[in-house]
């Protein structure tokens, strides 16, 4: 019993997949994609290549579309909530730190290189918040409006992000993000392609 709770770097080490050189507070654009823990399908459904929001899906939907509002130097471009996962472009233009929030991370230790906390103004502040805000309502949803319950947590550890390096690429990104419900049937995150 105790051998299976050790620590196994080949299970539990997660590899970074960001960039080591580059400033995720910089001004630019990101494709971010976040997926729903054990790929459960809480947002809604595709019907005949389209994708049909519950009451879930269109809280994720005004989650993303209050972030300019709640973080300063953040614009959202095209975007698609998926049965389990979400796609989105977002362009950082400045800081984005809210109001009274601090660039600097208190109790670093020794952790010099990579000190705790997720630092303000970065494109990974601003998914923690959007993670963080849509659980609390989706949390509120299952209290209030019996929603499917979520098991440990509504959404996996961490996101996944690129940097959008230029225009022909952002076209690529945004046709790839509205063309997603059609290819559903083959997309990876589709819990009925991995049973």
């Amino acid at each position: 019993m105790l051998g299976q709770l050790r620590y196994n770097s080949d299970i539990h080490h997660r590899r970074s997949v960001r960039l080591k050189a580059h400033d995720y507070s910089l001004a630019g654009a990101y494709f971010v994609t976040i997926c729903t823990q054990n790929r459960e399908c809480v947002f809604g459904e595709i019907q005949k290549a389209e994708m049909i929001l519950n009451n879930a899906g269109r809280m994720v939907q005004n989650v993303w579309d209050e972030l300019p509002v709640r973080y300063p130097g953040v614009q959202i471009d095209s975007f698609i909530i998926m049965p389990n996962h979400i796609h989105g472009i977002i362009l950082l233009t400045g800081s984005t730190q809210r109001r009274g929030e601090s660039r600097i991370r208190p109790n670093q230790g020794d952790h010099k290189d990579r000190p705790y906390g997720t630092l303000a103004g970065t494109i990974g502040r601003v998914m923690q918040g959007f993670k963080s805000m849509t659980t609390r309502k989706y949390i509120s949803g299952i209290r209030d409006n019996g929603w499917p319950p979520f098991e440990k947590r509504l959404w996996q550890r961490n996101y996944y992000e690129r940097v959008v390096r230029d225009d022909s690429e952002m076209h690529r990104v945004r046709e790839y993000i509205t063309g997603n419900p059609a290819g559903w049937l083959e997309d990876e995150e589709n819990p009925v392609r991995h049973s």
